[in-house]
């Protein structure tokens, strides 16, 4: 077991997640005090001890149900149960669960019927028989899986063929409308639905309520047989894989770690939802800096003057203490779509920390160039302030391609005399500029008024300067030039700006 925790955490460190020796080893003391029969017992106590983000529950689920996949009591049961109670279907070879030497694939549903894996399924759903549900899906798995040893195919695909040929659709209509009619098989003959955990020794009359709530019972079930074939294929690749990998495979990055240019809709939506948890850490994080900022040095002069009155003894330190001005900030930030997903999220942010900075001035271009601060200020939260801008910005002067140079021109014409000494400006983009004039004095001048010039890309920095990208030309101006692919990256760079 131990070995199996160690090979654990060291695939979530390699998914990302922040495992420490302590935490590791308050992982293995505390599965001691559980049956390790338990798995989830077992899960939640190293969700509980390995894990510190919700964000991260995702990475830790798909390693532990790969390197636990073979730990537990469902593969204890040699003979799943028979359709009918049939003494005489257990007795055939490779009945039991599917747990033969070298056969992945092997779980004697190739010896079952589908007629019987049928009978099986629907009673097993009709009754809530969580035993059953585990057989039928070692058998339907085995039966319709197809899956062969050392073939380099997913399990999303052996779950498809798995359901397709089970048609739970069709067994959930015939349920549901089995027990809206009262004919629901294993009734007692007088009308009454079977009991259950829904309804129990109700007349066959379902009232609309009854009938919904038993259809959700029924789903509850199909559900629960979806994780049940899961875990079964799941499984089978392990026995012929390996544990490694078969969680190299599975790895995702977490939502820290995707990529803001190449993620799809499910990876946006969860960067979404990690933008807020992060947001309210940087901004504790950056007043707790500032707090620390106001003690100043040690003013070892003063500290010896105040010290006459103790016979000379330095009892009481005196510091000088500085008054740290909030920085203002303005951000130019390209919206074409290239890069608008970076844009987004780093507004997002930028934002939700406002009361970190004295003013946040946000500007927005294309090949022509929007302040919409006004916007973030009218709306409600910056989600919609963003959807905004996107809807209301006039960002396009020609043809609506990426002109820097044109956007900066004008920055610079219209809102240049607002940058002063306090200003840290962030600019946002690839600086891919379609091969316009990149009027970089345009961020030379900025750079002798402002605090600050910093540039945010998106792109890998092994891109930088390929093509039509012209980064290499700004940031001679610049006080630093950062990648920035993702959340972890953008997370370092803002407290920077404190």
């Amino acid at each position: 077991m131990l070995d199996v925790l160690t090979g654990f955490v060291q695939e979530l460190r390699r998914a990302g997640l922040p495992v420490s020796v302590t935490e590791a080893a308050d992982a293995a003391e505390a599965i001691r005090h559980l049956p390790l029969e338990d798995r989830q017992a077992i899960k939640y106590a190293l969700g509980a001890t390995l894990v510190k983000s919700s964000s991260h529950w995702r990475a830790f689920d798909t390693a532990f149900e790969v390197y636990f996949s073979m730990r537990g009591p469902q593969y204890d049961i040699e003979e799943p149960p028979q359709a009918g109670g049939e003494d005489e279907k257990a007795d055939g070879p490779g009945r039991g669960s599917g747990r033969g030497e070298g056969e992945a694939g092997a779980g004697g549903g190739e010896l079952v019927t589908p007629e019987e894996i049928a009978a099986m399924l629907y009673k097993a759903l009709r009754d809530g028989d969580q035993a059953m549900l585990s057989a039928v899906a070692r058998l339907a798995v085995g039966r319709y899986a197809g899956m062969e040893p050392g073939r380099p195919v997913g399990g999303t695909y052996y779950l498809y063929r798995t359901l397709r040929n089970l048609d739970l659709d069709g067994v959930l209509a015939r349920l549901t409308g089995e027990a809206a009619a009262g004919v629901l098989d294993g009734g007692d003959g007088d009308g009454e639905v079977p009991d259950g955990p829904v309804l129990r020794g109700r007349p066959a009359q379902l009232t609309a309520l009854e009938q919904r709530l038993l259809e959700d019972e029924y789903k509850a079930r199909i559900d629960q047989l979806r994780r049940e074939i899961e875990a079964e294929i799941r499984r089978r690749l392990v026995a012929d894989r390996g544990v490694e990998a078969l969680a190299r495979s599975l790895r995702k990055p977490l939502p820290e770690d995707v990529d803001f240019m190449h993620a799809s809709r499910e990876e946006l939506v969860q960067i979404r939802k990690a933008i807020q948890p992060l947001a309210r850490k940087l901004q504790a994080r950056l007043a707790r800096k500032r707090r620390h900022l106001r003690r100043g040095a040690l003013d070892f002069r003063a500290t010896m003057r105040h010290s006459l009155s103790y016979g000379g003894v330095p009892a009481e330190p005196r510091f000088r203490h500085p008054k740290p001005a909030k920085p203002e900030i303005f951000v130019i930030a390209d919206i074409s779509g290239s890069v608008a997903a970076f844009a987004r999220f780093t507004l997002h942010l930028v934002h939700a920390i406002a009361a970190q900075f004295s003013q946040v001035r946000s500007f927005v271009f294309i090949d022509g160039i929007d302040e919409v601060t006004a916007i973030f200020e009218r709306s409600e939260t910056v989600a919609e302030a963003i959807h905004r801008v996107n809807q209301e910005a006039d960002v396009v002067w020609v043809d609506g391609h990426s002109d820097y140079g044109h956007a900066l021109n004008v920055f610079w014409q219209r809102w240049g005399q607002d940058v002063g000494p306090k200003t840290s400006i962030i600019l946002l983009g690839d600086a891919r500029s379609n091969y316009h004039s990149p009027e970089a004095w345009v961020v030379k001048e900025l750079r002798h008024r402002a605090r600050h010039v910093y540039w945010l890309n998106p792109e890998p920095r092994s891109y930088w300067g390929s093509g039509d990208s012209i980064v290499e030309q700004y940031a001679q101006f610049c006080d630093g030039v950062y990648e920035c692919r993702n959340l972890r990256q953008l997370e370092g760079f803002v407290e920077h700006l404190v």
